[in-house]
């Protein structure tokens, strides 16, 4: 297989029966045990009344039509009816039943799935494209829920019924049941070779699915630049490729399943030639009754129908099986970045930051950080800056606790973070990040991302603080006007202010601010937004990382990165007058305009 597919690749083939994985779901279907076993009465009674059915036929043809009675005929033809009846309603209930449950169990794990997809470290979602996520929490609990709702329940009945009809046939004729025993064994084979051959096909539309699902989800969040570089034929061409993937992933199951149906069918109809032939002639004969024969053919007709029932069920129950093992593989990743089991916390926190000789990577060995050393005192405004992949966003990521650190410590006030309650610690933390992820809902909930703790006249004050306001007046709803996705009914300079306004509503101790974002914006929103981020920043410890380094003159301490270790320490003009990489950098964004001799 190309490996332009290599990142979406579902490698899952699901058994028909894993041991493992039902004992699993059954976790979840114990709470509903009670309707499950209700369900499973209700199938017995089916099966009761699928057998008594024929039984009734015989009945009235050789016990009164043969016999030119028809003193107990209509008793019979009413006992007939009403087996009919109970089966239709009994049927009902236990679907109606099994339906409840398979919603309630996928409710619950879908909820389960969710949750923990929250807690997983960000180091998960780096290698996991958004789309397979979306499809295990949509496609595969989708198919699961088939299973328990219809798969489990049917191959249950089936197997019963299977298993009475071949006692009733033998106890029937046992001349007659052989014969039809014949024709089973080539059935079985040819039942499991089909199911079989699905297998794989199975597996390749889940793959599929999967991919297109990624290549969806990230060709329409970036759009935009699709657009702008006139993508849209490759994208299209690339696009194809997984859609004709999935096509022909599709066409290969239904060609099995089309060559499946007619071959049951004929194995039904060649039994029943042979039944005709020989036990039309036994009835000739008079060694066997014609209501025999007739209930022998409807109980066969009733073999062959769960006959091709289950191998419709066994690739449904193969697919459902595949599902599961995915759904429990996600379920299976380990958190990565877990609470400590007797926790420090936190108390009356003034904000003190220190980075204790810290190594972290991304990958192994391909450090990002080495030996990284500072302390940022509290209430102290410290920026951080350096070329592209000298480290900067990786200290912001590392105090958040996203990821865990190699070597080394970071702590706050003193008490090493990895010894904090994740919520505890990220409570004290705020981030306004370079592309502030908006949601859709009103503004007031996004500044406040539904907390019911902080009120709309805290969310309005927050607005109020960092300039928000001005333009949230000019809207019709103001603070109750819903956003489109991601804020697409917003400019770059109203999404920050609103990131701002998020940070200041929370009220952490420690800001961090990536001012990156503010380089494509006009002066005016730009002069605005660092106003902003000075009444968030004051009197709370900040770290800013700083790509222009004209916007960081007012803050404390600089921190210079290279190459992953801190090379410089300084004022701004203490580190242009060292002449020293700050100096280089600072040259090369503004010795154009002049900025640099004013300074020196």
């Amino acid at each position: 297989m190309s490996t332009v597919y290599q990142e979406y690749d579902d490698d899952v083939i699901g058994k028909v029966y894993d041991a493992r994985l039902v004992r699993r779901l059954g976790v979840y279907l114990r709470p509903y045990v009670v309707s499950i076993v209700f369900s499973v009465l209700l199938l017995m009674g089916v099966a009761a009344l699928e057998i008594v059915g024929p039984l009734i036929l015989k009945s009235a043809i050789d016990d009164q039509i043969a016999q030119g009675r028809t003193d107990r005929l209509g008793l019979l033809v009413v006992l007939f009816l009403g087996s009919l009846t109970g089966i239709l309603l009994m049927r009902y209930a236990q679907g109606v039943l099994m339906n409840y449950v398979s919603q309630r169990v996928m409710m619950d794990l879908r909820i389960q799935l969710f949750r923990h997809l929250q807690r997983m470290a960000i180091a998960f979602f780096d290698r996991n494209p958004v789309g397979r996520l979306v499809t295990r929490l949509t496609n595969d609990i989708a198919t699961l829920e088939q299973v328990v709702s219809q798969g489990v329940v049917a191959i249950l009945l089936n197997l019963l019924m299977v298993s009475a009809i071949v006692v009733v046939l033998l106890l029937l004729d046992w001349r007659l049941a052989l014969l039809m025993y014949v024709f089973l064994p080539p059935l079985v084979v040819s039942v499991r070779y089909f199911a079989f051959a699905q297998r794989q096909g199975y597996r390749e539309q889940r793959a599929w699915i999967a991919r297109i699902n990624a290549y969806l989800n990230e060709n329409i969040s970036g759009m935009a630049v699709v657009q702008l570089f006139n993508r849209e034929r490759e994208n299209l061409r690339r696009f194809d490729q997984r859609n004709r993937g999935l096509l022909n992933a599709n066409l290969r199951v239904l060609s099995w399943y089309a060559i499946f149906e007619p071959a049951v069918l004929l194995f039904g109809a060649v039994t029943t030639a042979a039944i005709l032939w020989y036990g039309g002639g036994r009835v000739v004969q008079e060694a066997l009754t014609l209501g025999t024969l007739v209930a022998f053919i409807q109980y066969m007709q009733r073999f062959y129908w769960p006959i091709r029932d289950l191998a419709d069920r066994y690739t449904t129950l193969q697919s459902a099986m595949a599902s599961a093992e995915r759904i429990f593989q996600v379920l299976d990743e380990p958190e990565e970045i877990v609470d400590p089991s007797h926790p420090k916390h936190l108390r009356d926190v003034r904000g003190r930051i220190e980075f204790r000789d810290v190594w972290f990577a991304y990958d192994e060995d391909n450090w990002v950080l080495k030996g990284v050393s500072f302390v940022i005192e509290p209430g102290e405004k410290v920026a951080l800056v350096g070329a592209t992949g000298a480290g900067k966003t990786s200290l912001m990521s590392l105090l958040s606790r996203f990821y865990d650190i190699q070597r080394g410590a970071v702590l706050v006030d003193d008490v090493p973070i990895d010894e904090v309650p994740q919520r505890e610690l990220r409570r004290h933390v705020g981030i306004v990040l370079q592309d502030p992820f908006l949601f859709t809902d009103t503004i007031e909930e996004n500044i406040r991302l539904r907390d019911a703790s902080i009120s709309p006249d805290q969310v309005r004050a927050a607005g109020a603080l960092v300039g928000a306001d001005t333009f949230i007046a000019r809207l019709r709803e103001g603070y109750r006007t819903v956003l489109a996705e991601r804020g697409a009914n917003l400019s770059t300079g109203q999404k920050q202010l609103l990131a701002l306004a998020r940070v200041a509503a929370f009220n952490p101790e420690i800001v961090l601010v990536l001012d990156e974002a503010t380089a494509s914006i006009d002066p005016e929103t730009e002069a605005a937004l660092q106003r902003s981020i000075r009444e968030v920043t004051t009197g709370r410890t900040s770290i800013i990382i700083a790509h222009r380094l004209n916007t960081i003159r007012y803050v404390d301490r600089i921190l210079v990165l290279h190459q992953g270790r801190v090379a410089e320490e300084g004022t701004h003009r203490e580190l242009l007058a060292r002449r020293g990489l700050y100096y280089r950098l600072y040259e090369l964004q503004y010795k154009d305009q002049g900025l640099l001799d004013a300074v020196t």
